[in-house]
């Protein structure tokens, strides 16, 4: 018998930390995510600052937070946001967001389309078209194999 089939040596090595399909839950603290400043976005509506309400309304998601509360406060704030836009700003609107901004918007657009109320869901058609334009087939494919919502 060879001397490397006695050693014990590679029984050491814990082969499940080099496994890819292996879960690992993330605790990134979310417990004390608030969400979107809603003073802030108020404030911005009303003087009319329609494109820096809505990237202050998608600088600080509740992704990472468990309150439910929270999340609707969010998705409500956010279809605010959204609601106020004129069609032919839309565009122009979504293009100045970056990648992961247009992702951002996505998940709020598909968490709109959940619980639709009066006109909501021709608004946010309108949405998901210029997101679409702008993110490809891969911020939809993103957005709906996410692990983290908003």
């Amino acid at each position: 018998m060879s001397k490397n089939t006695v050693s014990d040596r590679f029984r050491k090595v814990d082969v499940d930390e080099y496994d890819e399909n292996k879960f690992v839950d993330e605790e990134d603290g979310g417990e004390n995510q608030s969400g979107p400043d809603e003073a802030e976005v108020d404030d911005l509506i009303r003087q009319g600052n329609l494109n820096a309400a809505l990237h202050a309304v998608l600088k600080n998601p509740p992704i990472n937070t468990k309150n439910q509360n929270v999340k609707e406060r969010a998705v409500l704030l956010v279809l605010k946001v959204l609601s106020g836009f004129k069609s032919s700003d839309i565009e122009k609107s979504v293009g100045s967001l970056d990648r992961a901004g247009v992702d951002l918007l996505m998940q709020y657009i598909y968490r709109g389309f959940e619980k639709p109320n009066d006109n909501s869901s021709a608004m946010l058609l309108q949405w998901h078209e210029k997101a679409l334009a702008v993110g490809g087939v891969g911020c939809i494919v993103r957005v709906l194999t996410a692990r983290k919502t908003v």
